[in-house]
């Protein structure tokens, strides 16, 4: 019983949990590079590819949480150099996989390339997808303050083990975060089987999923 009473948010030390799981699913369902590259590889190569995608973010960012944990973002803060080297590896690994993004989008664009769409690959999809994902994740130094931000406005100050607040609310947010993804795996692979025969409007799909990769490099570079 003592073990499923430190199961209540209310045990936890968590402040105002109902606000924390509306803020979490509107943090998740907004557009970004992880749940982006997600659908893309799921629309493109299936729900297997997405689902290690999915499994790259899970490790991404559980890693990313147990640096905070052990004050990676205190060492961030105190080496400018780190933080912007960090970024800007981010930010061009980004604009490589938009890139490549592009480039695929035109060659399906282009009926006299239907043949070589297959063997020219973009960039993005030539990675093994749990490495491609959990590149993304890692690369995003702005997420170890991210977690610390959100995550310390619900941990209540008078808590005696903040550092367990700060896990369930990790778990928590991991739990929201793979369901979405498992819903998007599911969506690519609804779009798989629609645009197989609509390469144009495959095409589109790239070319736009293409310039918002690059869009979240130009933003995480000079944000």
């Amino acid at each position: 019983m003592h073990a499923l009473a430190l199961l209540s948010p209310a045990n936890a030390g968590i402040a105002d949990f109902s606000s924390y799981l509306l803020g979490t699913l509107l943090i998740i369902l907004l557009p970004g590079p992880n749940s982006l590259y997600v659908l893309a590889i799921s629309t493109q190569k299936g729900w297997r590819y997405g689902a290690w995608g999915a499994i790259g973010i899970f490790i991404g960012d559980s890693i990313l949480m147990i640096a905070v944990s052990l004050g990676a973002a205190s060492m961030l803060i105190s080496s400018p150099v780190l933080f912007q080297t960090v970024r800007i590896a981010g930010a061009l690994y980004l604009g490589w996989m938009g890139l490549g993004l592009l480039r695929s989008g035109q060659q399906r664009w282009n009926p006299a390339s239907q043949a070589n769409i297959y063997e020219v690959q973009a960039r993005l999809m030539q990675l093994h997808p749990l490495l491609a994902a959990l590149s993304l994740s890692l690369t995003n130094p702005k997420a170890i303050f991210f977690f610390i931000a959100f995550f310390s406005q619900f941990i209540r100050p008078d808590f005696a083990h903040p550092a367990y607040t700060f896990m369930y609310l990790a778990v928590v947010l991991q739990i929201m975060s793979m369901t979405y993804l498992t819903g998007l795996i599911f969506a690519g692979q609804y779009f798989s089987n629609y645009f197989q025969n609509r390469q144009r409007l495959a095409a589109g799909l790239w070319l736009i999923t293409g310039m918002l990769f690059i869009g979240f490099a130009i933003r995480l570079l000079f944000a």
